[in-house]
């Protein structure tokens, strides 16, 4: 028998159902219509510089991207991060791109859960991607807010259940629930509550941002509070705050809007956020923010990551057609060998031990952070 709100008090209400809909969809239809990347910021990756290698001694066929992560073997160092659920073209999307993350052995993410806590007609949008995807490393994906509104224990295990998850991510977007008109910016107590999380629930608990990285001291809290892996998820992207800013235009919300223009291009730097994270935790690093392409990936290994994460192109691909995805996805593996062979790197391990040269702007902002640490 179907549930329905008055049933229980936790699920949504037809209406209710509808509007979550037209929520998740305008999280889609708006970056693929609209500008929403950085504006005046970047991620800094272009001030990373590798010498190129006239002598490299490897065969691009010998190349090895293979890595493990959270114990279990991926074919790449790469997970299609969390984008999407809750609406009938999060369930297209979705199918797709587990489809994708099955056939090539990476990882994958889900959108936020709670609408299929919610409501039973969104579950599918969220399990199709286990049901395409049997032995992907698949992660589950609850917000922070959420948790420190009190979200349940045994919610929380409905939601790793929802997609037989490997991983559960808690994802913390203060910004953004600073801005979206519905949001809900209340995190008093979210250190107390993740740590909770980290001891209840026994599969591994990542803590990712959604477009503004993570800091040094955010990092050392989140690994003192046993978290096992972060994804530092910088600047330079896709704008959380820019998506949310029209879709305040939209309701009509001056403040949230001009929020969301104030706001847009804040945030740390993706490559500045990997290098400062790695420098004082020693867990797993998932680099994600901005990055395009397989170079990217290969600098965000060098500078400190485990693993790189991808969302928008993935997410470009996977609405155009099952062929652009698998063409997309087949280009950035080739994209991150080709790197490898340049400087002469047989594997991921050579390839993190590989040097490479700080560019004026990022080195300065280094500089910088290094000084105002010490005054």
């Amino acid at each position: 028998m179907i549930k329905t709100s008055r049933d229980d008090p936790n699920l949504y209400s037809e209406d209710q159902t509808e509007q979550i809909r037209k929520r998740k969809k305008e999280g889609i239809d708006i970056p693929l219509k609209e500008q929403v990347q950085g504006k005046e910021n970047s991620t800094l990756f272009e001030e990373i510089l590798y010498l190129h290698n006239a002598l490299p001694e490897v065969d691009y066929d010998q190349i090895d991207i293979t890595t493990t992560f959270l114990n279990k073997k991926f074919s790449a160092p790469l997970i299609i991060d969390s984008m999407t659920g809750g609406t009938d073209e999060a369930l297209l999307i979705n199918k797709r791109l587990g489809q994708v993350a099955e056939k090539f052995g990476l990882g994958m993410g889900l959108g936020s859960q709670r609408a299929g806590l919610r409501s039973d007609k969104l579950v599918e949008s969220y399990s199709v991607a286990r049901r395409v995807a049997p032995n992907a490393f698949l992660i589950a994906n609850i917000g922070g807010a959420q948790l420190a509104e009190g979200l349940s224990k045994e919610d929380v295990k409905r939601i790793i259940k929802m997609i037989d998850a490997n991983a559960l991510a808690i994802h913390l977007n203060p910004l953004q629930e600073l801005i979206q008109p519905e949001g809900e910016p209340r995190f008093s107590g979210i250190s107390n509550k993740i740590s909770d999380i980290v001891k209840e629930i026994d599969i591994p608990i990542i803590v990712k941002e959604v477009g503004s990285g993570i800091s040094p001291q955010v990092a050392i809290q989140l690994q003192q509070v046993g978290v096992k892996s972060i994804n530092v998820a910088g600047s330079g992207g896709t704008s959380w705050a820019g998506i949310e800013k029209i879709r305040a235009d939209n309701v009509n919300n001056y403040i949230k809007s001009n929020l969301g223009e104030l706001f847009w291009d804040w945030g740390i730097p993706t490559a500045l956020s990997i290098i400062l994270v790695s420098r004082v935790v020693k867990i797993p690093i998932i680099a994600s923010g901005g990055i395009r392409n397989g170079l990217e990936i290969a600098k965000s290994l060098s500078l400190g990551a485990h693993m790189c994460a991808m969302a928008y192109p993935f997410l470009r691909a996977a609405a155009e057609s099952d062929s652009a995805l698998e063409d997309f996805t087949q280009l950035v593996l080739a994209q991150l060998k080709g790197t490898m062979f340049l400087v002469g790197a047989l594997n991921l391990v050579e390839m993190r031990n590989t040097r490479y040269i700080l560019k004026d702007k990022l080195a300065s902002i280094l500089n910088g952070y290094e000084l105002s640490r010490r005054s």
